[in-house]
């Protein structure tokens, strides 16, 4: 049975905007074209992939069914693609590393410090984006690499995924400040009614049913400005334990322990990036950079 890219492409579209129309104009195609083309599938097929109400599609049962296929093997399709264009060319010289706002800026200085010592003629973009526009720069190649938060999320076929491990967050307040002393058994309890400063990103990412502890809670867009208000008093944060490494924040805010928990929250972090040989050598020096940030803050706790 021979069916092509384009029929996939129109049957995996037609499905998830479950209309003709807003396929055609997300593929840049007439209305009748991408009809015809699902119509000629159906065909080949010999499968009802659509019942036609009106304006919209219902999938069908196949179509439910054949849908999880199609679109694996677009992903393995595009995949294939990358890796093959990856190998008529050479080394990168210009690419560009995303990461969500609670990544601390010293893991990302190391990082950048070690890709000039293996890549120096290579120049390197650090963007701050939340998952949903990691993925979609991945995917259409204007993000490079990415640290991903994927503690509710899975990598697709078409991405390089390597796990990492995981960020701890603790209960951060100013040092010497007025809940600097809340015994471990009180300390839930009144940080409960105390304003939390919460990164937006994390509501982004939907995880605000994990760290959302006081009903009286702000967002704030920036890492470096939660640390600034908390050091400030102006209330606490959930913030990842590797910040400790750094001296201002030691100077000027400080982790405690609640009874109701016996270790930090944890979120997944996986590197992501497309399949391509360039991408391979880069690949390793950031894994590489990253492990080394790990062993000297754990180092450091250890002191």
């Amino acid at each position: 049975m021979n069916f092509s890219f384009e029929q996939l492409l129109a049957f995996v579209t037609v499905y998830n905007e479950r209309a003709f129309s807003k396929a055609a104009v997300k593929l840049n195609k007439h209305r009748t074209t991408i009809g015809q083309v699902v119509t000629n599938l159906e065909d080949q097929l010999a499968v009802t992939l659509f019942e036609r109400v009106g304006r919209t599609v219902i999938p069908t049962e196949d179509g439910e069914f054949l849908y999880h296929y199609a679109k694996q093997t677009i992903e393995h399709a595009r995949t294939f693609d990358n890796v093959a264009l990856s190998l008529s060319f050479g080394a990168m010289e210009n690419i560009t590393i995303a990461y969500p706002s609670f990544v601390p800026h010293g893991v990302l200085a190391n990082m950048r410090i070690q890709l000039a010592k293996e890549f120096p003629l290579m120049r390197v973009n650090f963007i701050v984006c939340n998952q949903q526009e990691l993925k979609i720069g991945i995917n259409d190649g204007t993000i490079d690499f990415a640290l991903v938060n994927t503690h509710y999320s899975r990598a697709m076929n078409s991405i390089d995924a390597s796990f990492l491990g995981h960020i701890e967050f603790l209960p951060f307040v100013k040092k010497g400040g007025r809940l600097s002393q809340l015994k471990a058994n009180e300390a839930h309890a009144v940080l409960s009614t105390e304003r939390q400063f919460i990164l937006k990103s994390f509501r982004e990412e939907n995880l605000q049913d994990k760290i959302l502890l006081s009903s009286l809670h702000e967002e704030v867009e920036q890492l470096a400005l939660i640390i600034k208000l908390v050091s400030m008093d102006a209330g606490w944060s959930l913030l990842p334990k590797i910040i400790s490494a750094s001296e201002y924040v030691t100077d000027n805010i400080e982790a405690i322990n609640f009874s109701e928990m016996t270790e930090g929250f944890k979120f997944a972090i996986s590197l992501w990036c497309p399949h391509a040989k360039s991408n391979r050598e880069i690949k390793q020096t950031i894994i590489d950079s990253l492990k080394m940030s790990a062993l000297e803050i754990r180092d450091q706790f250890k002191s």
